[in-house]
């Protein structure tokens, strides 16, 4: 698969470790989340005399995954996570998953036991390809440290293939210690698969009135391809959403709008009850999160025809050109263009509402926002829209424990921007341990804990499923205040400046507070 060429300062007593250090390096990976164990301890003793790579410790392997998500969102190239055998990869599972689903670029280096010890069936023995296999695109097991240096060259390789892969390469500890290592120079990167020129016309002819929608998803979300699909808007008179969750949405003051098609699947099933024709750029056809009784798995309605005209590994700004082209819209002015527009200042509690128009008000010029907030969050779209520019992550697997490790992955790729992160507190505690990374690498990220003190999500997913009047041991089990999480204590004892706040003047003054200090903070918002 790769073309990596040798590196020529190559010389024989080059470890493998050493090699795959060189390589990642030469191929632009230049960051490493790590929570390594034994078995990677020469990999270890390579990044600490080879210059160049940033080494982020976490103390929890989600954190590493979530962590390099987050990072390949906004810097376009992967990161790579340094894992501990299978249990250290299982560990990390949950958020790889996510960023399967998010279309992230992901180069896990996983250690493993030297050859002659797997056959030993030591205590850490596991069949680490069959765990790696379901949340990744390309996994390998290198069998020398002579080979080790184009097996990284190739895993930076497949985790460039457009939108972005999850590679897992495995390391066995003697391939890494013994010498022999062949460093890799760069390697000639995949370029995005063309979209389907076939379904170009219909496309195009399919885009009439408000009953047709253009659905987006991916890199289709762009600032510059929004502002395309707003021409094709303005032009068609078709209507546009993305997709539910996206990896990274431009959004705010001066940009087009797009809503994103509801979570709860009987507002979902109204809002696209009207679209005849759907076509698809990065996006996929809606359907449902889960099953429910007596509703419909898929959120269209019966007997629309969904064209799909390049899916998320394909030229998306190619396709919107196209799509532009062929509707005769490269002049028109783009519709939906938001213009700068704030909330009123809200005072007394704290409830959605005000919650969503304190946040509008204080999203920072350039900031990233990392959303993990189902419940609290439904009001979050609609009241920032009109907000200063910022960029907008959403968990895209569904997999909770994302918003904390993917807020550190994006403030690490842009250490110029603000990062807020939007979480509750029962997602939040699955990757607690992401605070004290953020406290050890002194990362500008200004953390709202939204503490309603449950899983608020399943209490109306209990009603969506048909459970009626549950009792009090099913609620107790969805109950997170028994005792209550303190947050205020949890975040300061991770070294991460914290307060709690109940009130809208309150919140405004933390928010404020956090937003112009450097380094980390947490709020924690009672509702």
């Amino acid at each position: 698969m790769t073309d990596a060429k040798p590196n020529p300062k190559t010389n024989s007593k080059m470890n493998g470790a050493e090699s795959l250090v060189h390589t990642l390096l030469a191929n632009g990976v230049d960051v490493c989340f790590t929570n390594p164990g034994t078995s990677e301890m020469h990999f270890v003793a390579a990044l600490d005399h080879i210059p160049g790579m940033r080494s982020v410790l976490v103390l929890q392997e989600g954190v590493a995954t979530g962590a390099a998500d987050g990072y390949y969102r906004m810097k376009g190239t992967p990161a790579s996570t340094l894992l501990h055998l299978g249990p250290g990869l299982a560990n990390g599972l949950s958020n790889l998953h996510n960023a399967k689903k998010g279309g992230s670029g992901v180069v896990n280096i996983i250690g493993e036991h030297a050859s002659a010890h797997i056959e030993l069936d030591a205590p850490l023995t596991s069949d680490i390809e069959g765990i790696a296999r379901p949340v990744s695109h390309w996994v390998h097991t290198s069998k020398s440290a002579q080979t080790v240096g184009a097996d990284a060259a190739e895993a930076v390789q497949a985790a460039m293939v457009a939108p972005g892969q999850i590679a897992s390469l495995i390391l066995p500890s003697d391939t890494a210690w013994n010498d022999g290592g062949v460093a890799h120079d760069a390697i000639d990167l995949p370029v995005p698969k063309p979209f389907d020129h076939g379904q170009l016309d219909h496309a195009a002819n399919a885009l009439a009135g408000p009953e047709t929608l253009l659905l987006l998803g991916g890199a289709a979300l762009t600032e510059r391809n929004l502002e395309i699909a707003g021409r094709i808007a303005a032009k068609t008179g078709c209507q546009l959403l993305a997709e539910w969750s996206n990896a990274r949405l431009e959004r705010g003051a001066g940009r087009v709008f797009v809503g994103r098609v509801p979570y709860p699947i009987d507002i979902a099933l109204e809002v696209l009850k009207p679209f005849k024709r759907i076509v698809l750029i990065g996006a996929r056809a809606p359907v449902g999160f889960f099953a429910y009784p007596g509703k419909p798995a898929i959120l269209t309605r019966d007997g629309a025809e969904i064209l799909t005209l390049a899916d998320a590994g394909a030229d998306l700004s190619a396709a919107l050109n196209a799509l532009c082209s062929a509707t005769n819209s490269t002049e028109t002015p783009p519709a939906h263009v938001v213009t700068a527009d704030q909330p009123a200042r809200p005072t007394g509690p704290i409830n959605l509402d005000t919650l969503a128009a304190v946040i509008a008000r204080a999203i920072p010029e350039n900031a990233i926002v990392v959303d993990e907030s189902v419940t609290t969050g439904r009001a979050f779209s609609p009241a920032t829209k009109g907000a200063p520019r910022h960029t907008w992550l959403n968990n895209c697997g569904g997999s909770i424990g994302y918003g904390m490790p993917a807020a550190i992955g994006a403030a690490i790729a842009c250490p110029e921007r603000k990062v807020m992160c939007l979480t509750g507190d029962g997602s939040a505690m699955y990757t607690v341990q992401s605070l004290w990374s953020m406290a050890r690498e002194n990362l500008d990220i200004t953390v709202l804990i939204f503490a309603n003190r449950s899983y608020k999500i399943l209490r109306g997913e209990l009603t969506n499923v048909g459970v009626q009047n549950p009792g009090p041991r099913a609620i107790d089990m969805l109950s997170l205040d028994r005792p209550a999480l303190d947050w205020v204590q949890m975040a300061r004892s991770m070294g991460v400046e914290a307060c709690s706040v109940s009130d809208c003047a309150a919140l405004e003054t933390a928010l404020d507070d956090g937003l112009t200090r450097s380094g980390p903070t947490l709020i924690e918002v009672m509702l």
